[in-house]
């Protein structure tokens, strides 16, 4: 089968057509390190992370590259740090160390590449300059503008009319700005403020250039996806759009543009102020990184997707089934091919409930098959699950997690009490050996008896 993608530019599902199969390259928005990434920030960290694995198997790992940027030079930033009272560099070390070692939970692969904005200033200094010399943009009372009238299909991604953008950017009012849609691309930075110097006095990027400039220096003027959130498309994307566009003298930029879709919790939009804003760290001490993983590739991608405790629960209950059904098959490797009916689900614009269920399909193939087939449908199993960023577990490790400083009896403690059981038994003091498995049934361990021995797993 052929890949397919829906073409946000288009709005077609279209076969993804690579500009270089030997090189095919993808570009994600990245995180603005100022503080936790909350659940909302992951959902396109995994939904590409999909993509990205697809890719791979499809083109080989070497022929894939994908960057994901940071942004580290922002107001919000400067905001951030000025309110813990730390240095700028200070906080997007530590903010961007934390942000590494959340996605990893999530089972997130590195990108390729990972560029950041401080490391780019000259790029984008040469960009803006380019932009001013083909009469795209203009300077300004120490400001540099894009000027938005001067690009004739600004909004083609949108699909906006000029007038709804400016009306839905929120943008800002100066007398500086030859129309209201203009927007900034360079600007002063105050004496306590980070900055550069540049032709047009010492300043500091606007946020949309830094995409374009480093998408530009990594993957060239034109490459073949450029990814993220719904609530990108306008302003950011449509502004690097009409950036890299005008800078490379018409060229194409993107080829296919993939937004994945928005995050409610409980049915309402996540606000600190509603009590339903969550971090990814706030999940993890309550659920393993795989199961809000498989939580956030219960929709489809475009989809909206709520986030609800149960959701979160049926997720892991999933999990659940599936390493069950590894647990009964002797460890083996993973398969070089992805099981047909996942590929399948993939291509078709990476649904991805739908590749699941293909899992939990051959995971009950893995149940009702005789001893000797189980380990090839398990091999199977866990090279579907790969693709999807699941089942790479030990499934005792799985059955065994519980957060980190849990309350709940320890692995030692366990099997301690599993081998006074078995004693018990062994003696026919099965009075105590029933005790035995109370006790620990009462402490959330159930244990799962067969002719190969005793397994236990804690409950959710």
């Amino acid at each position: 089968m052929t890949l397919t993608l829906h073409n946000t530019l288009t709005r077609r599902q279209e076969p993804f057509q690579p500009l270089d199969p030997s090189n095919v390259r993808m570009y994600v928005c990245g995180p603005t390190v100022y503080d936790r990434a909350h659940i909302g920030n992951a959902r396109p960290v995994v939904v590409f992370d999909v993509l990205y694995r697809l890719l791979r198997h499809m083109y080989g790992a070497d022929h894939v590259t994908y960057a994901r940027n940071i942004t580290d030079v922002d107001d919000k930033i400067m905001a951030a740090a000025r309110e813990r009272g730390i240095a700028i560099d200070q906080l997007t070390a530590e903010t961007t160390a934390m942000y590494h070692e959340d996605m990893a939970a999530l089972g997130a692969l590195p990108p390729d590449i990972e560029p950041r904005a401080t490391q780019h200033i000259a790029q984008m200094v040469r960009m803006i300059g380019e932009l001013i010399e083909s009469g795209h943009a203009y300077a300004a009372d120490g400001h540099v503008l894009f000027h938005v009238p001067s690009m004739k299909d600004y909004g083609k991604l949108s699909r906006r009319s000029l007038k709804e953008m400016i009306a839905g950017a929120r943008v800002e009012v100066a007398p500086y700005k030859k129309d209201p849609a203009d927007f900034v691309l360079w600007k002063p930075s105050a004496a306590d403020q980070p900055g550069w110097d540049s032709p047009w006095g010492r300043g500091r990027p606007g946020w949309h250039i830094e995409c374009s400039a480093m998408s530009e220096a990594h993957l060239g003027e034109t490459f073949d996806i450029h990814g993220g959130g719904l609530d990108l498309i306008f302003p950011h994307h449509e502004n690097e759009i009409a950036q890299s566009t005008c800078a490379h003298r018409g060229r194409e930029f993107v080829r296919v543009w993939l937004h994945n879709g928005f995050l409610s919790v409980n049915g309402e939009k996540m606000s600190k102020s509603l009590g339903n804003f969550f971090t990814v760290r706030d999940l993890l001490a309550k659920a393993p990184g795989e199961a809000i993983r498989a939580c956030l590739l219960s929709a489809h991608y475009r989809a909206p997707l709520d986030w609800t405790d149960e959701a979160l629960s049926n997720a892991r209950q999933g999990l659940d089934r599936l390493y069950g059904a590894l647990r009964q098959a002797s460890p083996g490797p993973v398969a070089k091919e992805i099981p047909a009916g996942v590929l399948a689900a993939l291509d078709d614009d990476l649904n991805t409930p739908k590749a699941v269920a293909e899992l939990h399909e051959l995971a009950g193939r893995i149940n009702k098959a005789p001893e000797a087939e189980r380990a090839g449908l398990a091999s199977s199993l866990r090279a579907g699950g790969a693709v999807l960023g699941l089942l790479q577990a030990d499934p005792e490790t799985w059955f065994k997690w519980q957060p980190e400083g849990g309350a709940g009896l320890t692995d030692a403690a366990i099997d301690d009490l599993i081998a006074r059981r078995a004693e018990a038994k062994k003696s026919r003091n099965f009075a105590d050996a029933d005790r035995i498995r109370d006790e620990l049934k009462q402490n959330g361990v159930v244990l799962e008896d067969s002719s190969k021995g005793t397994t236990w797993k804690r409950v959710r």
